[in-house]
């Protein structure tokens, strides 16, 4: 490829950044770096009733903790309507657009025909040909594209292939409506074309759009972009995702303890697939990702799966980042739990020193979080049903007497607490596990936990043999 690849993702500032649009942004990012190309930003705005700049901010913070970048500022699609209206004039003034003065009533009547009929709405282009003389009075006209009646508008389609509408399917689209504000179909062919888009990689929802965007750029004389249309994500029973199915803001997914590099991963694979490899580097997908190799079928969303591949991802993590990633979603996991909105220096480091163990079988970060709760909770523990039928007298007895014993250690530390409890399971010919088991339970309130020497160790002497205490009442 000769050119610079220049992308773009182009959300509307309406709500969160849903999860399609993250694999919208995601696959334009991924193409643009594949070929040293660049994505830029554009903040489709114009719906001044629902845009926010909540959902700006929103937008901008997901783009980031999904580690996906953009070539300068964002670009605004609303502060571009004078340039958006210019173009509208020029298409006037050379003949590919004209003014049609239609009330709401003759398009209301028009509306009700075609459903009678049962057939399209379709502008009857009453005004493509009558002298503006003949404009009623007081009434502002919208400026319409005069499209072509015949023939077909075709769009080669990098996704779906090539796509013909046939031209008299086709009517005389709004560029500029009565009030002078441009419509999106205006705004984003002028956008595209002033930005340098020259590839235009969005959901197939967008497909029709792409035949009208194409008639306005052959009016204008400009080269359309090309078009790659991605299927839109499909809950796991096959039908349109919803929010029960997971079409969530970006922000939930973290705020529910997935990692970034887990969901990148996750969304590449959602219609997009490079053999069998299902784990990718960042740097692996840059360099594998291309448009053809996107399906055209929509894709399942199965958390199952992405749970799976964070659990994964959280295995490879270093236990610092893994603390560090705790510490991002601290204030919406923090206050319920009675921990506040940052972990506490002390916290991080039992944290840091028990990841190894607590990070072996959680598939979320609220996992790690929930399943670390002995490192955190008030004495006295409050058990969970399954050790509270292990401490029963005997083995609250055997509790008792090994507490001695760790109590006189010199050093308390894994391997001197392991020796403890060994010797004491063979000088009473006790199994070890009918010692270990109710001591973790003791100690942690439940039965299952990181290896339970670890466990003794991060808390300190004076804490394990504290809740020992609380549980044998010595």
């Amino acid at each position: 490829m000769s050119e610079t690849i220049v992308t773009r993702f182009a959300p509307s500032p309406t709500g969160f950044l849903h999860i399609g649009g993250a694999r919208t942004a995601l696959f334009n990012w991924l193409y643009a770096k594949r070929f040293s190309g660049k994505m830029l930003l554009r903040i489709e705005d114009t719906d001044r009733e629902r845009s926010t700049d909540e959902a700006i901010a929103a937008i901008l913070d997901g783009l980031s903790w999904l580690g996906i970048d953009w070539e300068g500022e964002p670009v605004y699609q609303f502060s571009r309507a004078a340039r958006h209206r210019e173009v509208a004039e020029e298409l006037l003034a050379s003949g590919r657009a004209y003014r049609c003065y239609a009330s709401q009533e003759e398009l209301a009547e028009m509306r009700e025909r075609a459903k009678a009929e049962k057939r399209p709405l379709r502008y009857d282009g009453r005004w493509r040909d009558r002298d503006p003389s003949e404009a009623p009075a007081g009434v502002a006209p919208v400026i319409r594209l005069r499209a072509p009646t015949d023939g077909e508008t075709a769009v080669e389609d990098r996704v779906q292939g090539r796509v013909v509408w046939q031209n008299k399917d086709l009517d005389d689209l709004v560029l500029l409506r009565s009030d002078g504000t441009p419509t999106y179909m205006l705004a984003v062919v002028v956008d595209d074309h002033d930005m340098g888009v020259t590839h235009v990689i969005r959901g197939d929802d967008h497909l029709t759009n792409a035949a009208r965007q194409t008639q306005i750029y052959e009016a204008m004389g400009w080269t359309p972009p090309v078009f790659a249309h991605i299927p839109l994500i499909h809950g796991p029973d096959g039908a349109k995702l919803s929010k029960r199915h997971g079409a969530l803001g970006v922000d939930a997914y973290r705020s529910m303890g997935y990692l970034p590099e887990a969901l990148r991963n996750y969304l590449v694979r959602l219609g997009w697939a490079h053999g069998d490899q299902e784990i990718f580097s960042t740097q692996e997908m840059v360099d594998a990702f291309d448009l053809p190799a996107i399906g055209r079928s929509p894709a399942r969303f199965d958390f199952a799966k992405l749970e799976s591949l964070n659990g994964h991802y959280m295995r490879e993590a270093s236990d610092e980042r893994l603390v560090e990633a705790l510490d991002t979603i601290m204030p919406e996991l923090g206050p319920e739990r009675g921990l506040g909105t940052q972990l506490a220096p002390d916290l991080r480091e039992k944290l840091r020193a028990s990841m190894p163990g607590l990070k072996e079988r959680a598939k979320t970060l609220v996992d790690l979080l929930d399943s670390a709760a002995f490192l955190y909770e008030s004495r006295p523990l409050s058990l969970d049903e399954k050790a509270a039928k292990l401490l029963d007298e005997a083995a609250r007895g055997r509790i008792a007497a090994v507490a001695e014993r760790l109590a006189a250690l010199e050093t308390f530390d894994a391997a001197s607490t392991e020796a403890v409890v060994r010797a004491y399971s063979e000088e009473t010919g006790v199994k070890l596990g009918q010692i270990a088991q109710p001591l973790r339970a003791a100690i942690t309130g439940r039965t299952t936990s990181p290896p339970l020497f670890d466990v003794m160790a991060v808390l300190g002497r004076e804490e394990t043999l504290a809740r020992l205490g609380d549980q044998t009442g010595r």
